[in-house]
C-alpha cells in the first residue's frame, strides 16, 4: 500500500509542480480566499457512502481551492488499493500540505509592485549617491589643482627671491673682494716704497761710511809718512853723532 501511495503521489507530482509555480509567480495564492477556514475537520464518515462524489460535495462546502486533481488523485489511490476513505484522508492531508508549503512560500515572498518600487528606489538611491561621489570628485579635484597652482606659484615665487638673494650675496661677495685686493695692493705700494727709501738710505749711509773710511785711511797714511819720516830723521841724526 506504500508504494501505491508513492506510485498515486509520483502520478500527481506534474500538477504540485505546477501549482508549485503558480505560488511563486503570483502572490495572490497567499489570500484569505485560498486557506482552508477555521474550525475542526469533518469527520471521515460525514462524506457520505454514495462515492467520491459525496464526498467531494461534503468538502466542497468547505470553500477550498485545490492545486491539485482531487478527483484523480482518489481515483489512483482507490485503483491502487486504498478504501476511499483512506484515498480521501490522504488527499486531504496532501492538500493541507500543499496548502501549508504555499502558504509559507508566499510569505518569504513579495509582490511586484513592491520589488520594482524597492529597485527604484534602489536605482534612485544609487543615482544620487553617484551623483554625490561625483560632486565630490569636482569638488576634490577643485581643490586639489588650486591647491597644487598656489604650491606652484609659491615655489616660483621663492625660486626668484632666492636667485636675487644669491645674485646680491655674490655681488656683496665681488665688491668685498675687490676692495680687499684693491687694499692689499696699494698696502704693497706702500711697503715696496718704504722698501725703496730703507735702500736708498742703506745706500746713502754706506756712501758716507765708505768715505769716512776714506778719509780715516788717508790720516793713517799721513801719520804713518810722518812718523817714519821722523824716525828716520833721528836715525839719520844719531849716526851723525856718533860717526
Amino acid at each position: 500500500m506504500a508504494a501505491a501511495a508513492a506510485r498515486a503521489l509520483r502520478a500527481s507530482r506534474p500538477g504540485l509542480q505546477q501549482a508549485a509555480c503558480a505560488a511563486r509567480r503570483s502572490p495572490l495564492l497567499a489570500s484569505p480566499t485560498t486557506t482552508r477556514p477555521p474550525g475542526p475537520r469533518p469527520p471521515l464518515g460525514a462524506l457520505g457512502a454514495d462515492g467520491p462524489r459525496a464526498g467531494f460535495s461534503a468538502s466542497a462546502a468547505l470553500a477550498r481551492v485545490h492545486h491539485f486533481d482531487t478527483l484523480k488523485f482518489v481515483q489512483r489511490l482507490k485503483d491502487e488499493g486504498f478504501t476511499e476513505e483512506q484515498a480521501v484522508a490522504m488527499m486531504q492531508v496532501l492538500g493541507d500540505v500543499i496548502e501549508e508549503s504555499i502558504q509559507n512560500l508566499t510569505r518569504t515572498m513579495v509582490l511586484r509592485e513592491d520589488q520594482e518600487r524597492a529597485t527604484y528606489t534602489q536605482k534612485v538611491d544609487f543615482a544620487k549617491l553617484r551623483s554625490e561621489l561625483l560632486t565630490a570628485d569636482s569638488t576634490e579635484s577643485g581643490l586639489t589643482r588650486a591647491s597644487h597652482e598656489r604650491l606652484t606659484n609659491e615655489l616660483a615665487k621663492l625660486n626668484s627671491r632666492l636667485r636675487d638673494e644669491i645674485q646680491r650675496t655674490q655681488a656683496s661677495v665681488r665688491l668685498d673682494l675687490n676692495l680687499e685686493k684693491g687694499r692689499i695692493r696699494e698696502e704693497a705700494n706702500v711697503q715696496d716704497l718704504k722698501i725703496k727709501e730703507t735702500e736708498t738710505r742703506i745706500e746713502q749711509e754706506t756712501a758716507v761710511l765708505r768715505e769716512k773710511l776714506e778719509a780715516v785711511k788717508f790720516q793713517t797714511l799721513q801719520w804713518l809718512v810722518g812718523v817714519c819720516t821722523g824716525t828716520a830723521a833721528l836715525i839719520l841724526g844719531a849716526w851723525r853723532l856718533l860717526m
